[in-house]
């Protein structure tokens, strides 16, 4: 009878393992879509303005640093391949080369960091979270600010990729912040890892 549960309970715990395993892929498949969805979300300007920025520091503290990194390379991945998921319809491997290639770099990094301090509690209140998100910001403009110096030089570049876009990357900051618990809600995280309190 030991042997037999013993069996039993292995399964359980496989079948428990898979399960977690598919639905963490599911998230990842997910987020990957609605990143390559934000990117035709856009204002346009010297710069498409998207709402992928919103959507990478989102996606990066709802699911954490290793399944937010994973859907944000997922998202590259499949523009790589050359479906049509970059700003203005754009795919393909050329796209790495041009000059906002380093704003693909920054979600990276940024999916990365801003998983990683969520992990640590800085998503639990509404004023870390604003906080949070807006570094998760900084770090995708300024190294896709750096990136574009050396196509335009530093001028154009500080006008068309800080000046042109800090406003939006203000209101996308908040606007994370304020749709959080909505993405907690959809990830299932649990009440206690996420409720907020005011000390």
């Amino acid at each position: 009878m030991k042997t037999a549960s013993t069996i039993v309970d292995r399964l359980s715990t496989n079948a428990a393992g898979a399960e977690s395993l598919m639905r963490d892929a599911l998230f990842v498949v997910g987020a990957s879509v609605l990143l390559a969805i934000s990117a035709h979300v856009q204002i346009p300007g010297p710069l498409p303005l998207t709402m992928q920025t919103l959507v990478v520091v989102l996606v990066a503290a709802a699911l954490g640093s290793k399944r937010g990194t994973a859907a944000v390379l997922a998202y590259l991945a499949q523009g790589a391949a050359g479906l049509p998921v970059f700003a203005r319809g754009i795919g393909g491997l050329a796209y790495f080369a041009g000059d906002t290639a380093g704003y693909l770099v920054g979600f990276v990094i940024a999916a990365w960091i801003v998983g990683r301090l969520a992990e640590r509690g800085w998503d639990r209140r509404f004023a870390s979270a604003v906080a949070l998100f807006l570094l998760g910001h900084l770090v995708i403009l300024t190294i896709g600010f750096v990136w574009r110096t050396g196509f335009f030089g530093l001028e154009i570049a500080a006008v068309e990729g800080l000046v042109w876009t800090l406003p939006g990357m203000a209101f996308k900051t908040l606007l994370a912040a304020m749709l959080l618990p909505l993405a907690w809600r959809v990830v299932g995280k649990p009440a206690d890892a996420r409720n907020t309190s005011a000390d």
